[in-house]
């Protein structure tokens, strides 16, 4: 259908990336990491130069966030997916209650699902309706996710939990775009690959006092079995001194710092703001046209993050995709693929610049009205 569709040159993106799965790495940024030579890469972790700039990173989203003093930046290797079972095993005491309204929020309780010893319980709402999560009686932890990215639902409120409960957040893909209040989080964690352009295999784990009496607490249960690399008392300590347990790459801790030291010379309001601007372009784009239709039917759950765009089903969102794609011009705005749905899922990131999110609603528009 879309074969011989040719993008004009005057709407060719200045960058083709719009996925939400690896960020927009600006290229600023990988040439920066080019020029500090040999005085990063290949060096230790535990070294001043590395430790330097886990500590400028770890300091830059503390000032990012407005984070109360006492709350702490851990850090690690292995990604959001990994801390699923980190969680569950070293932060959950038996019953942790989870709120599902997308893949991978299913993906966490079904990780803790696979512990013996803990009995999770999940509220679950069709992919594609949002949820916001409430406090259960008798639940020791509180699972919710900021940003579900397989759909673009976002939560919108955050509830108060009582002492002997943790709120738990994963905000992997609306960190640095969906404010929160951190008051109300115990552990609001995310991987760097989306908002904060970095790459994948690392995590930052926000922590507030309770969390890490919680994560000590059960360090010291003789009976309860945790991996060495699964160990919430290694993240903290070495957090503590700038560093991971174990290697983490180099290349990403340093794009994450760089992303968080553009973005704050902006702060978060204002990057919020701008994240808002380019959701009611791409929202008020889906609404005006009759071959499509945002996904999330209820407003105040549509993303700032991840736009989901549903397409008439005359024509193929697949099909499209891998046209443009092919003359290099627009990449990875395909659905996600576990939902089967006929529709483009579309990064609103933060690199992710207005005046090409412009053009990427023009040539499809372009596209499709002269199939």
């Amino acid at each position: 259908m879309f074969e011989s569709f040719k993008v004009p040159k005057h709407l060719i993106p200045s960058d083709p990336r719009f996925g939400v799965g690896p960020s927009l790495i600006p290229i600023e940024a990988v040439e920066k990491l080019a020029k500090t030579g040999h005085e990063l890469l290949g060096t230790s972790h535990r070294r001043e130069a590395v430790r330097k700039v886990v500590q400028e990173m770890q300091e830059g989203l503390k000032a990012y966030f407005k984070l109360p003093a006492d709350y702490e930046v851990v850090i690690g290797n292995g990604g959001a997916t990994l801390l699923w079972d980190m969680i569950g095993l070293g932060l959950v005491e038996k019953n942790p209650h989870h709120f599902v309204c997308g893949e991978f929020s299913d993906k966490w309780y079904r990780a803790n699902k696979n512990i013996p010893w803990i009995n999770p319980e999940i509220t679950k709402v069709e992919f594609g309706k949002g949820i916001n999560p409430v406090y259960k009686t008798g639940a020791d932890f509180i699972a919710c996710t900021l940003n579900e990215t397989s759909t673009g639902v976002m939560l919108t409120e955050l509830p108060e939990v009582p002492q002997d409960c943790l709120l738990a957040i994963d905000a992997t893909s609306g960190a640095g775009q969906i404010k929160i209040d951190f008051k109300k989080s115990d552990l609001y964690y995310f991987s760097p690959q989306k908002v904060f352009a970095s790459e994948g295999g690392f995590y930052v784990a926000i922590m507030s006092p309770k969390a890490i009496e919680r994560a000590q607490k059960i360090a010291k249960e003789a009976n309860r079995f945790i991996p060495e690399s699964f160990k919430w008392s290694h993240a903290i300590e070495n957090s503590r001194q700038n560093q991971t347990y174990n290697t983490p790459a180099i290349s990403t801790i340093f794009f994450l710092n760089e992303q968080v030291k553009l973005m704050n010379k902006l702060g978060e309001d204002a990057v919020v703001k701008e994240a808002q601007r380019k959701a009611n372009l791409m929202y008020g784009w889906a609404q005006s046209k009759s071959y499509l239709s945002p996904f999330i039917a209820e407003e105040k759950f549509r993303s700032l993050a991840v736009a989901t765009i549903d397409l008439d089903e005359k024509y193929k969102a697949d099909d499209l995709a891998l046209a443009l794609r092919a003359q290099g011009v627009v990449y990875d705005i395909d659905a996600y693929r576990k939902l089967g749905r006929n529709q483009f899922r579309i990064g609103l990131f933060h690199n992710v610049s207005y005046e090409n999110l412009e053009k990427l609603t023009q040539l499809i528009s372009l596209a499709i009205e002269g199939a």
